[in-house]
This record gives structure tokens, sequence and C-alpha cells, in this order.
């Protein structure tokens, strides 16, 4: 029956099974996910963020990812949304610079947008709702597509995700990269002017393996067996 709602309910492909698929456990194992991909590159987010920034995007991350895993470990929340509030206020805590309010800004705007009493929500309910985390970053940070931001990633990724998870997760890949030949017009790296220009953004780095432990974290689930 499962299986048979996924079908009928237009979920987009690469969505796990169920039209209502994404509880507080699946955001909890793509939190965890992020965490672990974000201390596995922290060094190379560190050696992006040298060229054009402080030289400590990942040090930063990884300290903010470690302490949202350790918080959720605790006493997991319920629900999707109230998951991705207590994640967003753990970050702004914990992350130094700029990443913190951007990311927990991210993450509380999504939960908010979901709602804290729904123990499930469908794929494009979620996808909406990022969305709107992602307006919530441009908004705070001033920033848009073309910057030099983390939103060179997040942008494109949000506006994928409603045809499939991977379809995110390529977009924000590509973005990232694409941020190389950019000159950066917001953030530390905007005082570099032209010297900014051949390194790519840490924050779109960062911001696509989160897109990336995402995309992951719904293939796993897509291809576990059905309650």
């Amino acid at each position: 029956m499962e299986r048979d709602r996924a079908q009928d309910g237009g979920a987009p492909a690469g969505a796990p099974r169920g039209a209502a698929g994404l509880d507080a456990d699946f955001v909890v194992r793509w939190l965890t996910a992020a965490a672990a991909a974000v201390d596995r590159e922290a060094d190379r987010l560190t050696e992006l963020d040298a060229a054009i920034g402080d030289a400590d995007h990942g040090a930063n991350m990884r300290r903010g990812f470690r302490a949202v895993t350790g918080t959720l470990a605790e006493d997991p929340p319920a629900t999707p949304g109230a998951v991705l509030a207590l994640a967003g206020r753990t970050l702004v805590s914990t992350v130094g610079g700029a990443s913190g309010p951007l990311y927990g800004t991210l993450l509380r705007r999504t939960g908010g947008e979901l709602g804290t009493e729904a123990p499930r929500v469908s794929s494009a309910e979620f996808a909406a709702a990022l969305a709107a985390g992602v307006a919530a970053v441009g908004a705070l940070g001033g920033s848009a597509p073309g910057d030099k931001t983390m939103l060179d990633a997040l942008v494109p990724a949000a506006e994928a995700l409603p045809e499939s998870f991977d379809a995110a997760r390529r977009a924000a890949v590509a973005g990232a990269l694409a941020t190389v030949p950019l000159r950066a017009r917001r953030g530390r790296a905007s005082l570099l002017g032209d010297r900014s220009i051949g390194h790519q953004d840490p924050g779109a780095a960062s911001a696509a393996l989160l897109v990336t432990a995402l995309a992951e974290t719904a293939a796993e689930a897509a291809g576990s067996p059905d309650d």
C-alpha cells in the first residue's frame, strides 16, 4: 500500500517511498550524513576559504554540524519541521562568522514552513519549504545567484528539487563549481575584487555537500524495504 501511494501521489523521481515519506528520522539521517560529509571535507573547505576568506569555514562548519548531531542524538524532535528548527538554532549558536546565521536561517525557515505538528511531509512540501529557506538566506545576506556565495549552489538546487533529489544534487554541485570564474560581490571575498576570480566559493562548496547528503539520504530511503 505504501508503494502504491508513492506511485499515485506524484512524488518526484528519487524521492523516498510514500507520498508523505519524509519524517523526523529522515531529516535526522540527512543532517547526520551532512555532518559526516562536512567532517570529511573540512580541510578542503578551509583551503578554499584561505584563498578568499578567513580560512575558518571548514572548522566552523565542522564544529556546528557536530553540535547538531550531538543535540539530535540526545533528544530528537518528533517531526521534520521541529528537527530542522532545532538544528538551525544549534548552528546559529555554535558556528562562527557569517555561516552560522546563514545556515541557521536556511534550516530554521525550512522547518518553520513545514511546521512542528506534521509527523510526515511530502517531498513536494519539503521542496517548497526548502525554497522558502533559500529565499530567506538571500534576504538575510542581500545576495543573489552570481554573487559568488552559497546561493550559487542553493538556488539551482531548490529549483531542481521538485524534479528529484538527485537533480537537486547535480544542480548544487554544478552551481558550486560555477563560482570559480566569478568575481565576488558579497561577503569578505568581495573585498578582493578581481583577485577572487579563479577560486571556488567555500560557502557554495559546503552547500553542495549539504544537498548531496540530502540526495544520498533520499536514495537510501528509496531503496529500503517498506515498513
